[in-house]
């Protein structure tokens, strides 16, 4: 068998993740003892890794977090008001399948934001999307796309959702 045209031909259709496992079982005289299905399965693994990686890091590059927050950095050791089982739900990420949002308040300087890019990070994880906005540009985008007639269904339903709770003013946007 020619390996060479086999590894060029995987990566000519796409896939990148099992060239490289060919590569790496070349390589590997261990490998030779396993056998046929076993060989292909890793491969398969591989390909299936690499996907999944490429996925995730494109939902988080979409996501545009403004910082590198995990969940599992966060200190819940340090007074700041947060609630164990409140966070252990947001970090489940079933408010997301029920398409509510989260609005995260409090004094400067406690971290919200990256309480904010943490469960955002979260959920790319999750492979859900996830879209990372300040209050203030949200409004922005708001307007422009209400003034442009773009989204004006969508922006026309969270600016009347927004001003029965009172957090914004429907004249605000014309």
């Amino acid at each position: 068998m020619l390996a060479h045209p086999t590894h060029e031909r995987l990566i000519a259709l796409g896939l990148a993740g099992m060239a490289k496992a060919f590569q790496d079982q070349r390589s590997s005289p261990d490998l030779a003892a396993l056998s046929f299905e076993e060989r292909v399965g890793i491969m398969v693994d591989r390909e299936a890794a690499e996907r999944d990686t490429k996925r995730v890091a494109a939902r988080l590059k979409f996501a545009s977090l403004r910082q590198d927050a995990c969940v599992e950095d966060i200190d819940l050791r340090t007074t700041r008001g947060l609630d164990r089982p409140l966070l252990a739900r947001l970090v489940a990420g079933d408010w997301i399948d029920r398409h509510q949002n989260v609005l995260i308040s409090g004094p400067t300087g406690v971290g919200k934001s990256w309480l904010g890019c943490a469960l955002g990070h979260e959920a790319c994880c999750d492979v859900r999307s996830v879209l990372y906005q300040r209050v203030p540009r949200m409004f922005e985008a708001l307007a422009l796309a209400r003034g442009d007639g773009r989204c004006h269904v969508n922006g026309f339903y969270l600016s009347r959702a927004l001003e029965r709770r009172g957090l914004w003013r429907a004249n605000s946007m014309r």
